[in-house]
């Protein structure tokens, strides 16, 4: 069977030892003699992956004691609303770098006063904004740190003079993050860190139950921390691969180790954009994302688009179609996609270069 070289954006490419760790447990969770799929989430066995669970989580990212970890149902979607449940009295600042910042602006709108503090929407949402002063009598102040869609990326924890709170779904676990300057960080696992069908949410506990309106009892993150995930049955099966994914990571050295990886991975995918007549990135170079590089065919050569896809998947890429709202490419280099498969698709595109010069 030919070799295939995933590059999708999510749902995306997962360890092989955490995938075939829970083919096992689909047939028989830890010598229970049932499938973690129907297993109880009240039995010591699955206590046990929860415990370890979050443990991976702190160790990996270093959380300081007065955080807490949870997981949960919904996504990062679920999370915009989380977000402004739990945090928005009076004003929250979003910093807009594209849809998925744009959607979590729209949510918290709808129970406040939001706004964008610094927007890149009129070219695209192609940079990350600068310069922006972030208003010190913000509720918080919401990133999203990287967008999958554009291939932009917060390459640092900003300095915050009020409580900084982000969306790390594409690129939690792919570089040493600070967690003492968030307010809280939550994401959907599925890009670094799991499966879909579980969201994370690191949250610093003392910041909770500040806002006066009535929060329902499922929107209410303190009911979650306080029943440790488990105040209703949890997505064991998403849980259960996101600790082996975890489990894998600390066997790559951590979080420090993946992160040269990582970087090392974009720097070739990006140098043969950059050097490739046929091709150009759409990303400001300096916020492009080390997650998901997006790339079109250069002025000239729009014509060959849908000849280098099909000859990208005949070479064995698959997922490398850029987000049907902007078009071109998009490589998703997640911490499991190996330094192979980056250099299969670089060579695959001088190979198509060759064929039309």
């Amino acid at each position: 069977m030919k070799k295939v070289h995933n590059f999708t954006a999510g749902p995306c490419i997962l360890p092989q030892q955490a995938i075939d760790s829970a083919i096992e447990a689909l047939k028989d969770f830890k010598g229970t003699g049932v499938p973690v799929i129907s297993i109880s989430h009240r039995t010591k066995e699955w206590e046990a992956v929860m415990n370890e669970c979050r443990a991976l989580w702190k160790e990996l990212l270093n959380i300081p004691e007065d955080y807490e970890v949870v997981f949960l149902g919904g996504g990062a979607s679920m999370g915009f609303l989380y977000v402004a449940m739990n945090f928005l009295e009076n004003k929250a600042g979003y910093l807009e770098t594209g849809v998925w910042a744009k959607k979590a602006l729209k949510e918290a709108k709808g129970l406040g006063n939001a706004y964008a503090v610094a927007s890149s929407a009129e070219t695209v949402y192609n940079y990350i904004p600068k310069g922006y002063e972030i208003p010190a009598d913000l509720d918080y102040f919401h990133v999203t740190t990287n967008n999958t869609i554009y291939g932009t990326e917060l390459h640092e924890d900003l300095d915050c003079p009020v409580p900084l709170i982000a969306d790390m779904s594409s690129d939690i676990m792919s570089r040493p993050v600070d967690v003492s300057k968030y307010a809280m960080i939550y994401g959907g696992a599925q890009k670094n860190v799991g499966p879909a069908g579980v969201a994370f949410f690191i949250i610093k506990k003392d910041l909770l139950g500040k806002v006066s309106r009535y929060i329902p009892t499922m929107l209410d993150l303190r009911t979650h921390i306080n029943g440790e995930s488990m105040f209703n049955t949890p997505p064991v099966f998403a849980i259960y691969v996101m600790n082996e994914t975890l489990k894998w990571l600390k066997e790559q050295g951590g979080v420090e180790a993946i992160y040269e990886i990582n970087k090392k991975k974009a720097e070739l995918l990006y140098a043969e954009i950059d050097r490739n007549p046929l091709f150009k990135g759409t990303a400001a170079v300096e916020d492009r994302s080390i997650m998901n590089v997006c790339f079109v065919m250069a002025e000239g050569y729009e014509a060959l688009q849908d000849e280098f896809m099909a000859y990208a998947k005949a070479q064995g890429m698959t997922g490398i179609k850029g987000h049907r709202s902007v078009g071109g490419f998009r490589a998703s280099i997640y911490n499991a996609c190996p330094m192979e498969s980056v250099q299969a698709l670089v060579d695959c595109m001088k190979e198509f270069e060759q064929q039309h010069k």
